[in-house]
């Protein structure tokens, strides 16, 4: 599926191909959150590396998380880029160099109608913030952690993914 997403001033646009659309993964990681804000949590979908084109890079700036484990002294840098506009600071993509074949856009940027996912997954809800209620329905699971399903296993389980 294409996907085509921007920001909310309009300096950065974007498109590349997804096998992996369906919007079902909700993290409520602390980075996630606060980097995106709605509703206590992020959405990432699935994309192909090689197919992303970009209209506006000059108004892309990248942050690399902070990331302090408990009983750690001091926090790491993650490798992990999360692009976002400079210009209005929309959140767009994250690329990590561990994985170069892919990049997750955030549904947040996406412009293209996106599926209905049959279900959800809720994850890393051992960092949700006291104030965030959990949405949960009737099929959608949920974890403390990083569920061991990944985003192409949960899209192939469900019969939703184009190739894989």
């Amino acid at each position: 599926m294409k996907l085509q997403g921007s920001c909310h001033c309009g300096a950065v646009s974007f498109s590349l191909e997804s096998d992996t659309p369906y919007p079902y993964q909700r993290c409520y990681c602390s980075i996630c959150r606060k980097t995106q804000g709605g509703g206590g949590y992020a959405i990432n979908l699935g994309g192909d590396y090689r197919t992303l084109k970009v209209r506006g890079r000059k108004a892309i700036s990248i942050y690399h998380a902070r990331m302090k484990e408990p009983g750690d002294k001091r926090a790491r840098i993650s490798t992990a880029q999360r692009h976002f506009c400079s210009k209005c600071g929309s959140a767009l993509w994250l690329y990590s160099p561990e994985w170069p074949e892919l990049v997750h856009p955030f549904a947040s940027a996406i412009d293209t109608p996106l599926p209905v996912p049959p279900e959800r997954t809720h994850l890393l809800l051992d960092s949700k913030a006291p104030w965030v209620e959990v949405e949960k329905k009737k099929n959608d699971r949920t974890f403390r952690h990083f569920p061991k399903e990944s985003l192409l296993e949960w899209h192939q389980r469900l019969g939703l993914a184009k190739r894989g």
